[in-house]
């Protein structure tokens, strides 16, 4: 038993007044011997044991209905049936589930996912309620507000099954908000299951503090309930697709593959080794994976031949943890057109980038633009951008945000001065380790020297032949400092990075710290160069794709309007709520699961509680299968408590009737007080 105002329990030593009166007044009564009285006391020794017992009697009600008074004002809370049937029924009850993927990791030492212990427990506990409240659903999938016949309703698959995508859990407190208002509904609950996911629950995000508020100005009152299933401990190793690109070849084409696998396996942990299955276009393969870390890109490429047309495949994992996040789906058709562009104010200190991120397809140089042409410009079809100027004003900043949120990556080069902010980031001033006119020699020994790289995935890591990109061999004259937290994917040997990395949407940007010329660095030479820009442009190959893959449950109103089949046969699933390749006429698309269920950090209980801001709230975090966990206020339990203490002590010191007549052989019978008053 829990109480929602602890404090109050610092009242408990009240409980021992009545006793402390007790012993006071019988201190105050003190009993004298007396001969005369001495034959009355023989007499009534029967009549006087009765007397304590009833004193006792009263001295034990008025100290529980002390004690009832203290737990009674402090709130008590008590889990089962218990606490659900001692609080009073709401007129609705609006259950808010979260059906994400990330809800279908396992409990901890047990067979059943979050989800499903999730709906069991709100079944169990709805069920004291269906013939007193109104049973309203709101999931995370649909966003669509069910009222439901009865509580036996949530097991359905239909209703409350697994789906792949993700969560917002601002939106849905706003639904219900709406529901309630438009239902014009009397005193409500919110019954909230979730796995605190942060990239579901969106801690930074301003609605929050206007949701609860208008939650909490409602006049009939919002109670909400939340059943946090936070624990992620079983071992689960997850899939995300990261590239997909058909490129030509001389003899045919290929089709280039790129996986990030991330597992949550503890600190020193021996290697793993698992299989990964390869689906292309309905034909199975299988190949072996050895992952000695906790995350790993794998790169595989397929010879396709000359096979021309749509196509499409998956790659998937055995059974872990978590059978949501095992597989991932693709799509591909024509040869993919990777194309650059740089835009600078200083094409010539740019020359160099120019050459190295040339097309794969055409073998052409990139595209230079100066800043004001590129602002005129209205499209563009390039993966990557490379920026060498002042960082944009605001619109530009609005364009090429657009652009990186589509899927496209942007690399931004030092323009030699600080100027402006992009998103939160910037230069600071350059920095000089030597001078221009100095030997070779002289500069090589005085330069910037990379300390330390990412070499298992990203642009700077290993090659397909397990071999280490040179940068520790750069020299590196002058620098600008990136300014802003990101995360680093490459650093100098005093801490300060040379290459950093902030996903944004779909797509990526960079800040790299120096300029590929030989006034700043050697980074021109080639050898890190020509592989970063060329990943670069791999990495924005996700914008090409737009047509052919999508976030489940991020369909658009034209998409949703077709008749989608899954491209494999499966029966059952559906485009809106399950990953998978699907088909409409002649178009294929595949559906993934969000990015952000990737994403596994969880929000601290103390840290959702106060999101819910003003709502009075009750929290469960769930560890274990039970059906008795969740809970309710039992205060009134206690108050009838000390109301019945109360009457039972005032019925005993009621005083003895007196009989009519009185036998004068019959000795009286003496009350203890009596005794005590004589003596």
């Amino acid at each position: 038993m829990t109480f929602l105002q602890p404090f109050l329990l610092w009242g408990l030593p009240l409980v021992l007044v009545p006793v402390i009166i007790h012993l006071i007044n019988r201190l105050r009564h003190k009993p004298q011997p007396w001969a005369a009285m001495m034959f009355l006391l023989q007499a009534t020794r029967a009549s006087t044991s009765h007397a304590k017992l009833r004193q006792w009697l009263v001295l034990l009600f008025r100290t529980l209905a002390v004690l009832a008074l203290v737990l009674f004002i402090a709130r008590p809370l008590a889990g089962g049936w218990l606490g659900w049937t001692l609080s009073p029924a709401p007129d609705v009850i609006i259950i808010v589930l979260d059906r994400s993927a990330s809800m279908e990791s396992r409990l901890a030492g047990q067979t059943v996912t979050k989800r499903e212990q999730a709906v069991k427990l709100l079944a169990e506990a709805a069920r004291e309620f269906q013939d007193k409240s109104h049973l309203v659903l709101l999931d995370s999938a649909t966003r669509i507000p069910q009222q439901l016949a009865n509580a036996k309703s949530l097991l359905e698959p239909t209703l409350t099954g697994p789906t792949d995508t993700a969560a917002d859990l601002p939106t849905l407190l706003q639904l219900a908000h709406n529901w309630l208002v438009e239902n014009r509904a009397g005193a409500a609950e919110l019954w909230l299951a979730s796995d605190l996911q942060r990239s579901n629950w969106l801690p930074d995000d301003e609605r929050w503090k206007a949701v609860t508020a208008q939650l909490g100005k409602l006049p009939q009152g919002i109670r909400v309930r939340l059943l946090a299933f936070d624990d992620d401990r079983e071992p689960n190793t997850s899939a995300t697709l990261a590239e997909v690109f058909r490129r030509a070849r001389p003899d045919g084409a290929e089709l280039n593959l790129a996986l990030d696998l991330a597992r949550n396996a503890p600190t020193g942990s021996s290697p793993a080794r698992f299989p990964l299955a390869l689906t292309l276009n309905g034909v199975k393969s299988q190949t072996e994976l050895d992952m000695d870390g906790a995350a790993l890109r794998w790169r595989h490429k397929v010879d396709l031949g000359a096979a021309k047309g749509l196509g499409w495949g998956a790659l998937e994992l055995p059974a872990d943890a978590n059978a949501r996040d095992n597989a991932a789906y693709f799509v591909f058709g024509s040869d993919s057109a990777l194309r650059a562009t740089v835009v600078s104010d200083q094409p010539a200190l740019i020359r160099n980038a120019q050459l190295a991120a040339l097309s794969p397809a055409t073998r052409q140089p990139a595209e230079v633009l100066a800043p004001a042409a590129f602002a005129e410009r209205t499209g563009s079809d390039a993966t990557l951008l490379v920026w060498h100027a002042p960082l944009p004003d605001a619109a530009g900043e609005k364009r090429l945000r657009g652009f990186i949120e589509e899927g496209g990556a942007v690399l931004f080069l030092p323009p030699g001065r600080a100027t402006g902010k992009f998103l939160g980031f910037g230069w600071g001033e350059v920095e000089r380790q030597a001078l221009l006119g100095e030997p070779s020699d002289a500069r090589r020994s005085a330069a910037f020297k990379v300390a330390k790289w990412e070499q298992q995935e990203g642009p700077l890591a290993k090659t397909d032949e397990g071999l280490s990109l040179p940068l520790a061999d750069l020299d590196i004259t002058r620098r600008q400092p990136i300014t802003g937290e990101t995360t680093a994917l490459a650093s100098f040997a005093d801490g300060s990075p040379l290459l950093t990395r902030r996903a944004l949407g779909k797509g990526q940007f960079f800040f790299c710290a120096t300029v590929p010329h030989d006034d700043w660095s050697t980074l021109g030479d080639g050898p890190v160069l020509v592989p970063m820009l060329q990943r670069l442009l791999q990495t924005g190959a996700r914008r090409l794709n737009q047509e052919t893959m999508v976030a489940c449950g991020e369909l658009s109103a034209l998409d949703r309007a077709k008749q989608w089949t899954s491209a494999d046969g499966s029966i059952g699933k559906s485009i809106l709520l399950n990953a998978g390749v699907y088909r409409a006429g002649e178009r294929l698309l595949a559906v993934n699961r969000p990015s952000a269920e990737d994403d596994r950090s969880l929000l601290e209980p103390a840290a959702a509680k106060k999101l819910l801001g003003p709502l009075p709230l009750q929290l469960l975090q769930e560890r274990t299968v039970r059906s008795d966990a969740l809970q309710g206020e039992i205060w009134r339990l206690f108050l009838i408590g000390m109301l019945a203490f109360l009457f039972l002590e005032a019925w005993l010191v009621l005083p003895n009737k007196k009989p009519a007549t009185a036998d004068p052989f019959d000795v009286p019978a003496v009350r203890s007080r009596d005794l005590v008053d004589v003596a």
